[in-house]
């Protein structure tokens, strides 16, 4: 079963394998959607079933997607589900040696890209669906003097926001949103 802690990344090959667009999106949907097979994985992101069975035993391997044989109708069908729901890593348990601090890097910026890359789908949504959402999608952002304790008391109040919205159930009007939120010190 999913766990709803964060997962401390410490390891490089981890973040290497998280690190992949298409591993990536593989864990979106099954965060969004919930545990599935490699079948409908596929159809959800337009790859073959072989390229998403490779990319999910890789996931597995490095301990991000488990097996849930319960789920199966029968032996043939094999059903993977997220070990945990939210991840994270630092570029400081990385340091000590400059290929992994790489890596570490490399998978910072891909994430950023991965966040920006849904903003800009969004962007380029059709007219009719901006017009249904109004207002409600949003940006924001603001200039705040903090200490660093401080920062992590507002991040840790977003993630509480969040968390609150995060389980509701799909259908009706209800669709699924990202939202995501960067703290960094900054100079303006």
């Amino acid at each position: 079963m999913t766990s709803d802690e964060v997962r401390r990344v410490t390891d490089a090959r981890v973040l290497a394998a998280l690190s992949h667009p298409l591993r990536r999106r593989l864990m979106d949907v099954l965060k969004v959607q919930g545990p599935s097979t490699a079948s409908s994985l596929a159809t959800a992101t337009g790859q073959a079933v072989g390229n998403v069975s490779h990319h999910l035993r890789v996931l597995g391997d490095c301990g991000l997607l488990e097996e849930a044989p319960e789920l199966a109708r029968d032996r043939r069908e094999r059903w993977w589900r997220l070990v945990t729901r939210s991840l994270s890593w630092s570029t400081e348990d990385f340091r000590d040696d400059p290929a992994t601090a790489a890596v570490a890097e490399a998978a910072e910026s891909l994430n950023l890209d991965h966040h920006t890359q849904q903003v800009r789908a969004w962007f380029a949504a059709p007219d009719e669906e901006k017009a249904r959402w109004g207002q409600s999608a949003f940006s924001t952002d603001q200039w705040l003097h903090l200490t660093p304790e401080e920062l992590q008391q507002v991040s840790d109040e977003i993630r509480e926001v969040l968390d609150r919205w995060r389980d509701r159930p799909a259908g009706g009007d209800r669709r699924t949103v990202f939202v995501y939120a960067y703290g960094v010190p900054g100079k303006p």
